[in-house]
């Protein structure tokens, strides 16, 4: 077991013998996952707080939903969204808060308000001004693949190696961001699970973990309540998620993830906790 070492608002956290759950907040009105439950700020709160009492490490915001067949909304839109909920959860909870955007401008108005990590599913691709920001801010980064935008991501993904080439697309960006100023301890790695993959690439990707490390830098991963967990074999549809989200969050543990990325913080990080006693036991 190596070490994993990320570097967040000036302090250096080791994630190799304790995970960390990530629990998600989409403040928008067509999240795949609660369908706008969570839409108004003081609901996404009380949402978030009540992750927080169980436990979480970290809460990612999120204003722009990034499901399959999504459009686009403006920075405005998105910052009227996410902005009112960071400036709460920073300003009343040393939780860690992670903003969950591809706009530079989200990004800086986010991290102006209390946040301390840029989750980007483009990886730094959509906006130029993207990496700059966080190398001025010192902030904390998430390079995440994705094959297309999350309106055409779906629609017939390809790769000839996807493993290969998921892993050539993290080497990619961890350069430029080396290149833009960022300091390497502040980058963590997502493969952008059913971003652009068909589930056989998800299970490929999931399976060789390994392969995707760059560093010592950690592996974020996000497969709570997606669709390719009701096709898997035996699965009956969304109502198997949590049961296959939990499970893979043990096995994902054991096999390379130090970050998972769910809706069901409580669960998840019983089975968490489970995964990293077996891992460090003698």
């Amino acid at each position: 077991m190596g070490a994993t070492h990320w570097r967040i608002g000036g302090e250096i956290y080791d994630l190799a013998s304790r995970g960390w759950i990530m629990g998600v907040v989409n403040v928008t009105p067509d999240s795949f996952s609660d369908g706008g439950k969570f839409f108004e700020a003081d609901k996404a709160i009380a949402h978030a707080r009540g992750m927080i009492a169980q436990g979480v490490d970290v809460i990612d915001v999120g204003g722009e939903s990034t499901r399959p067949g999504a459009g686009t909304i403006n920075a405005e839109e998105e910052k009227r969204r996410v902005i009112p909920v960071v400036e709460q959860l920073a300003g009343t909870s040393n939780t860690l808060i992670s903003i969950d955007t591809s706009k530079a401008e989200v990004a800086e108005a986010a991290l102006e308000a209390g946040a301390k990590i840029v989750n980007d599913v483009t990886g730094g691709r959509a906006d130029r001004a993207m990496l700059p920001l966080v190398a001025e801010r010192g902030a904390s980064f998430i390079i995440m693949h994705m094959q297309g935008t999350p309106r055409t991501m779906q629609t017939a993904p390809h790769y000839d190696d996807v493993v290969r080439e998921v892993g050539e697309f993290f080497r990619q960006q961890y350069a430029c961001a080396i290149k833009s100023g960022i300091d390497p301890m502040t980058l963590a790695f997502d493969p952008g699970i059913g971003f652009g993959k068909t589930p056989a690439h998800n299970l490929s990707l999931l399976k060789s973990l390994g392969r995707l490390r760059i560093g010592d830098q950690p592996l974020v991963v996000g497969v709570s309540r997606k669709s390719f967990l009701g096709r898997l074999p035996g699965a009956n549809g969304a109502g198997d998620r949590l049961a296959s989200t939990v499970a893979f969050t043990s096995v994902l543990r054991t096999t390379g993830a130090d970050v998972l990325r769910v809706h069901d913080v409580r669960e998840n990080l019983e089975a968490l906790r489970v995964a990293d006693a077996l891992r460090t036991a003698a």
